[in-house]
């Protein structure tokens, strides 16, 4: 195969790192400072139902509003949110992962978060949250928050080896920007977008050139990862909370973000919840489950590191106050994401917050808007980091940062 040919295949090569296979692989180089901080985003791709995860049990529209599928008040049943404080509950599915997590002070919700978006669509809005850009301006779909923030952090240059990454098939549309990004699938470990003959045959090609580290050092930084996964996968396979989904992920990733990433994003599927929802039990608290468990997983797995880190689960928009004729619920507005770490002043539900009800509700159906996602991530990161006001502004252009003391 010539080089051009190849390199055609393969896609653009960016500064340190060399794309194969739509994974993109860096060159071995020092893992990143234990003390580094760390930032995880977790996207619930699909619009996952928040009253059903953090549950307003003090208002009595909750229970009219959701005659079917509403999670039982504290005491109600056997199985029954328990509360948080004299508003909110946690909901029975993530009792056991989440609950000794905000025991320990390290999660809490913000509810009535989100965006400015009120289109409803999926991907307008999962595309408005990515880019992280002003609701008014023009937008560029090469530019992600999260690639503006490795920029400010100087991600992925320098010895320090502060890098980003997604643990996904494709580097989603938040960490695309200037700043080469690694992305690695966590599905079909033991399949390798090129058999050892094929890379060894790569390695040739590219000796000589100022690419041969580059290419030498991505192909042993990836059968590393994968080696290191496939041992976990192993050792999963005997353990019942990291078995499936999620939970044997968020472990993987844990291993990756202890040795050498600083950012990092992974995406969940499956939030889409128009019929059958359930509500104590059901399909949406199976889900649920297998997100709290995964992320009790993950930081346990991050050991001393958990200490360091931050995390935080959003997703597009929240879903219809009121259930539908299907028992289930429709594309909505404010949702409720959950913040955790180490390092969290948790055990609280912060942000500004509304008593639910008729009047209360966004166009008489959902959650309204008050925490926008923007301000709350801008004053997370100027917490974690120390970013300045200039920096913080080329990462979420024209948002005001708000502080919600969480770090």
């Amino acid at each position: 195969m010539h080089r051009r040919l190849l390199l055609k295949s393969l896609g653009t090569l960016g500064a340190g790192s060399l794309a194969l296979g739509g994974t993109r692989l860096w060159a071995a180089d020092a893992p990143a400072n234990p003390s580094t901080p760390r930032f995880l985003l977790v996207f619930l791709r699909g619009a996952y139902d928040a009253a059903n995860l953090l549950v307003p049990y003090s208002a009595p529209f909750y229970y009219e509003a959701r005659p079917n599928i509403a999670v039982p008040a504290p005491g109600q049943a056997a199985l029954a949110a328990t509360a948080l404080d004299g508003s909110w509950g946690l909901a029975p599915a993530v009792a056991a992962s989440m609950g000794p997590l905000w025991a320990q002070g390290q999660l809490a919700f913000v509810p009535f978060a989100g965006c400015a978006d009120t289109s409803r669509s999926h991907f307008e809005t999962q595309d408005r949250i990515e880019l992280g850009q002003a609701d008014n301006g023009t937008r560029d779909f090469r530019s992600g928050f999260m690639n503006r923030l490795a920029a400010a952090l100087g991600a992925n240059t320098g010895p320090s080896r502060l890098e980003a990454m997604a643990f996904t098939d494709q580097v989603p549309l938040t960490l695309r920007g200037p700043v080469p990004v690694a992305n690695q699938a966590l599905r079909n470990l033991g399949k390798p977008a090129f058999s050892p003959p094929q890379a060894q045959a790569i390695e040739r090609m590219y000796a000589g050139t100022r690419l041969a580290t580059q290419v030498s050092g991505g192909f042993k930084v990836r059968d590393e990862v994968a080696r290191d996964m496939a041992d976990e996968m192993e050792a999963a396979s005997r353990n019942a909370i990291g078995s499936k989904g999620f939970a044997l992920e968020a472990q993987r990733v844990a291993r990756l973000m202890r040795d050498r990433v600083s950012l990092g994003f992974i995406d969940v599927g499956g939030w889409d919840t128009h019929v059958a929802e359930g509500g104590a039990s059901g399909a949406l608290a199976s889900r649920l489950t297998e997100l709290g468990q995964g992320l009790a997983t993950f930081a346990t797995e991050m050991g001393p590191q958990w200490a360091h880190t931050t995390v935080v689960v959003l997703s597009e928009f929240g879903r219809t106050f009121r259930e539908n004729g299907n028992r289930g619920t429709d594309h909505g507005h404010g949702s409720a994401y959950w913040v955790l770490g180490g390092g969290l002043r948790g055990a609280r539900i912060a942000g500004e917050q509304v008593a639910l009800g008729r009047d209360t509700l966004f166009q008489n159906r959902d959650w309204p808007v008050l925490n926008d996602y923007r301000a709350l991530l801008g004053g997370l990161f100027t917490r974690m980091w120390g970013l300045s006001p200039s920096q913080i502004d080329g990462i979420f252009p024209g948002a005001r940062p708000r502080d919600l003391g969480l770090v």
